[in-house]
């Protein structure tokens, strides 16, 4: 494996540990156990745990910004059939890892200013890319932007919420509120 393999494992311990835990949990001992190995493979990969803190910061906010990219790319789709596609990836295939980590990393960010600058600086790629494909639909610039925020808002609140409704109830509700989402797109 080589030195770029083995630190990527590292950071994808640290990811389970960290929607597992909290950052709290992030922890060279319980990584290496976690891992079966000893902590001097941590050592020759990172210089101690803020390197790899700062690593996993870098990892995610680079592959939430890359993904929101290729997903808001029109590739010769329609503004309003990628806002839908986007709606139905995130609402028909929760994540519940995905979802923990999300959290986690904010839960870091109100305590921990590079934390902070990462999820700023993705919310700023999602709310841009999504604010362009409204803006491709005709919508002026405030609305764009105004629309671009209820999306992520409606995104990241539909998966938290629990709803006794059952999986068909949800279905049509998450549906009729993408509908809404998307009037005038």
């Amino acid at each position: 494996m080589t030195g770029a393999k083995k630190e990527e494992t590292w950071i994808t311990a640290g990811f389970a540990e960290l929607a597992r835990s909290g950052v709290e949990g992030v922890r060279v001992e319980v990584l290496a156990k976690s891992l079966g190995v000893t902590k001097g493979g941590f050592y020759r990969r990172f210089k101690d745990r803020a390197a790899l803190l700062s690593a996993m910061l870098a990892d995610w906010s680079a592959g939430r910004i890359a993904i929101i990219e290729q997903h808001a790319s029109l590739d010769g789709a329609t503004a309003r059939e990628r806002l839908k596609a986007i709606i139905q990836l995130y609402s028909e295939r929760t994540s519940t890892e995905g979802i923990a980590i999300e959290l986690a990393i904010r839960q870091w960010a109100r305590t921990d200013e590079a934390a902070a600058e990462a999820v700023a600086s993705v919310d700023a790629a999602r709310l841009k890319n999504v604010a362009e494909l409204y803006r491709a639909t005709g919508l002026a610039d405030d609305e764009a932007d105004a629309k671009a925020f209820l999306f992520y808002c409606f995104i990241f609140g539909q998966s938290l919420l629990f709803l006794d409704r059952g999986p068909r109830k949800r279905t049509q509700l998450v549906a009729k509120s993408a509908e809404t989402l998307l009037d005038e797109a």
